[in-house]
């Protein structure tokens, strides 16, 4: 456990002191706060319309601050996360690997384990700071408007195991290759085909598109901005995460074979 606190310290004071952190952090904010502030501009101009106009209040049926701001909020962050996520774990082990310090950081009483969870939870406590800073959004809409509650929180649940699973698909890009740039281009790549994969449920066969829904990870999203926590979802993150998680170990092994 020592071990482990030692490398998650390190990691977490590394986003720190430098630019990393800061920069990924400001961008996610100013994105995710512009699209929060299309959304209730939106939302606030349907309002109006349907205040003045009895036959555009039927056309947009009830107004429900709920489907129309606090589940495109998630849907929205959960995209911006989808850019930010590969430049948060580009670094992880391939600055490591360029520098010759994972010879190095691999040769010291301390498990490969304890070096990748070490890493993980750094990268995963940064996350977790963007994701509190967003409260921001629900609360202002909390106190303006009526939204249902439970929505909320479940939708902040099921961003957390998506940033996590983002992570752990990030951190085994950067184990692959030494180039920082790489890394984060062939976890933006996997991301996206993963992201993708649920525009292509409605052009397969159906068995072929349920298991095609199945490995969407965006779909497994859908049932907390709704309000619901499915174990089927639950598990489904936890696979992934523990996955690529298993494959970065892989991988670490391997660096030590070629040695």
């Amino acid at each position: 456990m020592r071990n482990f606190y030692l490398i998650f310290k390190k990691e977490l004071k590394s986003y720190f002191t430098s630019p990393i952190a800061y920069v990924v952090i400001t961008i996610f904010l100013v994105i995710s706060g512009y699209f929060f502030y299309n959304i209730i501009a939106t939302f606030a101009t349907i309002s109006y319309q349907a205040t003045i106009n009895p036959m555009a209040a039927k056309q947009y049926g009830l107004l429900n601050v709920t489907e129309i701001v606090v589940r495109p909020l998630f849907g929205n962050i959960s995209m911006i996360m989808l850019l930010m996520m590969p430049l948060l774990t580009m670094r992880l082990f391939s600055e490591e690997k360029k520098t010759g310090t994972i010879e190095l950081l691999l040769t010291y009483p301390i498990t490969d384990m304890q070096v990748l969870l070490g890493k993980f939870f750094a990268c995963l406590a940064v996350y977790l700071l963007m994701l509190v800073l967003t409260a921001l959004y629900p609360i202002l809409i909390m106190i303006y408007g009526q939204p249902e509650v439970g929505p909320i929180i479940t939708g902040y649940i099921g961003l957390f195991l998506l940033g996590a699973s983002f992570i752990s698909l990030g951190i085994f890009a950067s184990s692959i290759t030494e180039n920082q740039i790489i890394a984060a281009t062939v976890a933006f790549g996997a991301l996206i085909f993963f992201w993708m994969l649920s525009f292509s449920v409605g052009l397969a066969d159906p068995a072929i598109g349920k298991i095609i829904s199945y490995i969407s990870i965006t779909e497994h999203l859908e049932a907390f901005a709704k309000g619901v926590i499915d174990t089927e979802d639950i598990i489904y993150y936890g696979i992934f995460i523990i996955l690529f998680l298993f494959l970065t170990l892989r991988a670490l092994e391997s660096n030590k074979w070629r040695g």
